[in-house]
């Protein structure tokens, strides 16, 4: 049975140009009764065919769009584009680790695939990947096999708060093949770290940093021809692969001492120097206002906060904390010296969060120059429809 969902007169104009979500709001009536997870057809007011994607009702994304062509949402379609997500990120091949399934981004909605090594972690963030998430298990085996890759496990992550907004609780467990080991090490020449797919943060670690750290050892590797007196203080640090790049003395702080035991285990397989490492656990906020009174200062500072907005009713409070932080970050940096900082809440715009670190600038009296606005590493592209998928904004700023 086919199941409609007619867009009301004038509110068609977004699915036209390709964003994937449709709203309760947009929506003038249904046909055909489609349980929660169905998947249903789009037309505008007039009847006309416009997308093809999921139902759910319980989700104030009501649709979200998997295609925009008249064509059949099965096996043939997924095993298609999931192979084309793979193609895009075959320049990867030798990494241990990167993203391989970028949701929205990938055109592929409410799907996240990472990589580690030989295991694979999914997260499956709405209703209709949740009841489908095994087969898509199966399948992502059967094509990293055909592409080349090592896949020995699926494990799932689905332990995420956006999931009770679609009406499904959270999970984790084994997917498919083996079980992970407690720890995965990841070997990336010089760098070693290990991950934790079932305990860490996302999915054991932060991707989407991974072209960010190497900009960092550039800096370093640049400005300071490492220098062992260089300080670098590495705020939110979890796991402490900022540091891991960088010559001279590395401060980490992080409120999870679990975090930091397995940062200096990073540190130790990377054969950092246990001198020149530093592991404090306490309240990041507190810690930069004691670094202010006690007149310390860093040559490089790394700012990289978790989400502070988690939608728009929390935009003007996250814009105090992000405030805070970076005014107290300013005021730590060595004159001439660095800060990196970052927002990963997409509810903050790039252009709000540069306005953000400017008025954080003006109240610290000092000056700072952009060295180059940062976002995140190649394998999380943005589709050009989806500016939602843009939520890592960051700038890279020379203090004086």
């Amino acid at each position: 049975m086919t199941h409609t969902i007619t867009i009301k007169a004038g509110r068609e104009k977004p699915i036209v140009q390709q964003h994937p979500w449709i709203f309760s709001g947009a929506i003038e009536r249904v046909e055909g009764s489609p349980p929660p997870g169905e998947i249903v057809t789009v037309t505008d007011s007039r009847g006309r065919f416009l997308a093809r994607g999921y139902w759910n009702p319980r989700s104030q994304i009501q649709v979200r769009i998997l295609s925009w062509q008249d064509e059949p949402i099965d096996e043939r379609w997924w095993r298609r584009m999931l192979a084309r997500a793979l193609a895009a990120r075959s320049h990867l091949a030798n990494e241990t680790s990167c993203r391989l399934i970028n949701a929205e981004n990938d055109f592929l909605p409410g799907l996240i695939v990472d990589r580690y090594q030989e295991w694979l972690v999914l997260q499956a963030l709405t209703l209709h990947i949740d009841q489908h998430k095994a087969a898509l298990a199966s399948l992502l085996a059967e094509l990293c096999a055909e592409a080349g890759i090592a896949v020995r496990g699926i494990y799932e992550r689905s332990d995420v708060d956006v999931r009770h907004k679609e009406g499904v609780g959270q999970v984790t467990g084994l997917l498919w093949g083996e079980e992970p080991p407690e720890l995965i090490e990841l070997n990336d020449g010089a760098r070693h770290c290990f991950v934790d797919v079932r305990k860490g943060h996302k999915t054991g670690m932060y991707l989407d940093q991974k072209r960010n750290h190497q900009r960092l050892a550039n800096l370093f590797h640049m400005a300071y021809t490492a220098s062992p007196e260089t300080s670098l203080l590495n705020l939110f640090s979890y796991t402490g692969l900022f540091g891991l790049g960088a010559s001279g003395r590395v401060t980490n702080v992080d409120a999870s001492y679990d975090a930091l035991t397995l940062a200096e285990k990073n540190y130790q397989a990377s054969g950092f120097d246990e001198g020149r490492a530093e592991f404090i656990q306490a309240d990041v906020f507190d810690f930069l206002r004691d670094q202010v009174a006690a007149g310390t200062t860093y040559d490089v500072i790394i700012c990289d906060p978790p989400k502070f907005a988690h939608n728009a009713g929390q935009v003007e409070k996250a814009a105090r904390g992000y405030k805070d932080i970076n005014l107290n970050a300013f005021r730590c940096v060595t004159p001439g010296g660095y800060l990196m900082t970052f927002s990963c809440s997409g509810a903050i715009s790039a252009d709000l969060f540069q306005k953000i670190v400017f008025g954080a600038l003006v109240d610290s009296g000092r000056q700072a120059q952009i060295i180059e606005h940062l976002g995140a590493s190649d394998d999380h592209p943005v589709a050009l429809t989806f500016p939602e998928g843009a939520y890592l904004k960051g700038l890279l700023l020379r203090i004086y």
